[in-house]
């Protein structure tokens, strides 16, 4: 009886979304919200949509979290009965449209249990009403604006507790980091802070900012759009004493054209990048700093996907594994628990439960959520200490080289 009921509500969700081709905001939404409480057996095949870029600007790190979620499937599926499978969706980050998209057909594609994404702040942002309606929480592991999860002054809390969980520290944390990095390890005054006017990379400046400006020092501000590639007209606007660069961008391709054109006009400030550069290969910013999820190198899970991948690293997209091991994790309890039948809010509730080790984790820390805020700003969903960004330097082979 059950069986049919749910084949009913499949049927209902396709004919309305044939009927009206995306057209109707209001259909999609009654469809998500009758799938966010269905009942679905697991079967021995369970689905986690993955939501990244695919294409795009952003392309160059969706690839890598592709590899990394990828990866996390063969090695889950290896060890365990229930096997996972991935259902793709191309978010063409910096598309925030593209990214709506997709979550319309994740939020009523019946067969997903979890979500993995999306990888850009500002797509879970406008993003998060359409997957609630569809009772699936984004597992994010790229995504570290603060207020996602936290209350940080006017601006509240922009995702429903429950609903958002990260796979990465905070931007606070990451700023704090990067700040003290600058003031007391390089002891550098003159700093050139340029954000790429979307909101990670705005959050991100602006968390740098406050601190340096509380040591006393006064950062000077700028920004670019992400579509910009000539950066002389930004260039020339830099001091040339200025001694450091700040870049929290999310496009790695770009902040590698902008470190050239910086040095093609003999300009020599050291260029400090953020999570969303740490992209070895791509961002060779020589002589310059990162500032990353620690992660461990040396594991045997790490040098395999290296070996496998061409000697590459593509470390910016391991966090992503890491969502899918707590998606799969969770699918496989709420299984469990429902004795082969599950919801979506069952998964979703397991979520929070999820505990990986270290080595389970691949970050160079263990996994724990936390169900509270804690210090200033991290929130429900955040993972708990101990957490944390690292500082890499980029040797003159560009080489990550973690030195903080």
């Amino acid at each position: 009886m059950k069986k049919v009921l749910v084949a009913a509500v499949f049927a209902v969700a396709l004919s309305i979304l044939a009927a009206t081709a995306w057209g109707s905001a209001s259909a999609p939404a009654r469809v998500a919200t009758s799938l966010a409480t269905a009942s679905v057996n697991c079967g021995s095949t369970r689905s986690i949509g993955i939501a990244y870029p695919a294409t795009g600007d952003a392309a160059s790190l969706g690839v890598q979290q592709f590899h990394w979620a990828n990866f996390a499937v063969k090695r889950w599926n290896k060890s365990h009965k229930g096997h996972i499978k991935l259902v793709q969706g191309d978010t063409q980050l910096p598309n925030t449209a593209q990214a709506l998209a997709v979550a319309h057909q994740f939020a009523s594609n019946g067969k997903i249990l979890a979500l993995t994404g999306p990888a850009g702040s500002q797509e879970v942002q406008d993003t998060d009403a359409v997957y609630k309606s569809g009772g699936l929480a984004a597992v994010s592991g790229s995504a570290t604006r603060v207020a996602l999860t936290r209350t940080k002054g006017s601006t509240t809390r922009e995702t429903p507790k429950g609903f958002f969980f990260r796979t990465v520290p905070t931007d606070g944390q990451q700023g704090d980091r990067v700040a003290f990095w600058i003031h007391k390890k390089l002891k550098k005054t003159r700093i050139y802070i340029i954000d790429d006017e979307e909101a990670y990379s705005q959050g991100l400046a602006d968390q740098v900012q406050a601190d340096l400006s509380k040591a006393g020092l006064n950062p000077s501000r700028d920004h670019v759009s992400q579509a910009v590639s000539d950066f002389s007209s930004l260039i020339t606007r830099i001091p040339s004493n200025t001694q450091v660069v700040y870049i929290p961008w999310q496009l790695a391709p770009k902040a590698q054209i902008f470190y050239q054109q910086l040095r093609a006009a003999g300009k020599n400030a050291i260029v400090f990048g953020s999570d969303g550069t740490f992209a070895p290969g791509t961002f060779e910013a020589k002589g310059g700093y990162v500032s990353a999820f620690p992660v461990d190198f040396g594991s045997a899970a790490v040098k395999a996907y290296k070996k496998g991948h061409g000697g590459q690293d593509e470390a910016f997209g391991l966090p992503t594994f890491t969502s899918v091991w707590v998606n799969a994790t969770a699918i496989d309890r709420a299984c469990k628990a429902g004795h082969g039948k599950t919801t979506r809010a069952k998964v979703r509730q397991q979520l929070g439960k999820v505990k990986l080790s270290a080595s389970q984790s691949l970050l160079g820390f263990p996994v724990k959520f936390l169900t509270k805020n804690f210090g200033n700003y991290q929130g429900a969903g955040d993972m708990a200490a101990p957490a944390d960004f690292a500082i890499f330097h980029i040797a003159n082979n560009g080489g990550y080289v973690r030195v903080g």
